[in-house]
């Protein structure tokens, strides 16, 4: 009787962890996604459209996370209306979302807004600091962490060497800057490495949806070319930005390759493939049970040059080589 005993309590106590790791292994993990602009129909299935969208999927597929099975994907987009962000937050929280992720500052503020419990992943979030949403990128200290695009102030003078590069004449550069976006970041030393370049600088600021005057100010003061700052703003209106830059006949140099692949002459800057690669690493280690406020934000790491030589050809400019064997991605 005493040795049966024995048997079972050695069994219970060996069946205990497995019974745990059961449970582990039949949770349903619930993840919700806060879209600044891109339709939901584009961020939705085991394969979305939205090509980040798609990266971020996958490397939660990687790391063990499939839908249906341990996952469930709560996805909802604004679609360009930031008035819909709180409303979206509230929705997601009460869905009872393990964790929410977004790449719009807005639409972190409006989630943090809604709930200090549910931990918040910024992917692409810009100035998280000086916006007040982490107190610190070493310790964040609230319930937002991530992956930052601020990869520091030298990006715009970098722009602008490339640009002297393809335009070894040019001396007249308009700044399409909406008001507050990442440009007073690095506008000191894009000013700084104007003047070395002997290149002066044409700032035409936008509001969000106010393009109209900046558009204006461009055409009367006929610059040799276009820079583009990061910004919520830009992105969502890129198509507008680079229609207007192909009927002006200027060239542009953009933040994002997403720029260059819609028609953009050039761009240059953070990989957001990489950052929403790596935001899948930060959903593993807080669905682990991860601290947010103690996760350090992170910035960029890997960046990109892409250049569209169709483009190129368009507005009768010649690439130079050593530039096109640099570049990450050329775009015939």
């Amino acid at each position: 009787m005493k040795r049966r005993t024995i048997l079972q309590f050695g069994c219970a106590i060996v069946a205990a962890p497995l019974s745990a790791e059961a449970q582990q292994t039949g949770k349903m993990y619930r993840v919700g996604i806060i879209g600044a602009a891109v339709p939901v129909s584009d961020l939705v299935g085991p394969d979305p459209i939205n090509p980040l969208t798609r990266t971020f999927v996958h490397a939660l597929r990687a790391l063990g996370y499939v839908q249906g099975k341990n996952l469930v994907l709560d996805i909802r987009s604004a679609e360009g209306r930031i008035d819909r962000f709180p409303e979206i937050a509230r929705e997601l929280v009460g869905l009872k979302s393990d964790v929410i992720l977004s790449s719009s500052n807005a639409a972190l503020k409006a989630a943090r807004d809604v709930t200090q419990a549910v931990p918040i992943i910024m992917v692409g979030g810009n100035s998280p600091v000086e916006e007040g949403l982490v107190q610190s990128l070493a310790r964040p200290g609230g319930n937002i962490t991530g992956l930052t695009v601020d990869a520091g102030p030298e990006l715009g003078a970098k722009r602008l060497e490339l640009l002297k590069e393809i335009l070894p004449k040019v001396s007249r550069v308009a700044v399409f800057a909406s008001k507050g976006d990442l440009f007073a970041q690095w506008e000191q030393s894009t000013r700084a490495a104007a003047t070395l370049l002997g290149v002066k600088l044409l700032v035409a600021e936008h509001g969000v949806s106010e393009y109209a005057d900046a558009l204006t100010l461009i055409t009367r003061e006929r610059p040799d070319a276009l820079l583009v700052p990061e910004g919520t703003a830009n992105w969502q209106n890129r198509r507008l930005i680079i229609e207007f830059a192909a009927t002006s006949r200027l060239p542009a140099v953009y933040p994002w390759r997403e720029f260059a692949a819609a028609g953009g002459l050039m761009s240059y800057g953070v990989d957001l493939t990489d950052l929403f690669r790596r935001a899948a690493s930060y959903v593993d280690r807080i669905l682990k049970g991860a601290n947010a406020a103690e996760m350090p934000v992170e910035r960029p790491t890997k960046f990109e040059l892409v250049i569209n030589l169709k483009t190129a050809r368009t507005l009768n400019l010649t690439i130079p080589p050593s530039l096109l064997l640099r570049a990450d991605q050329v775009i015939e």
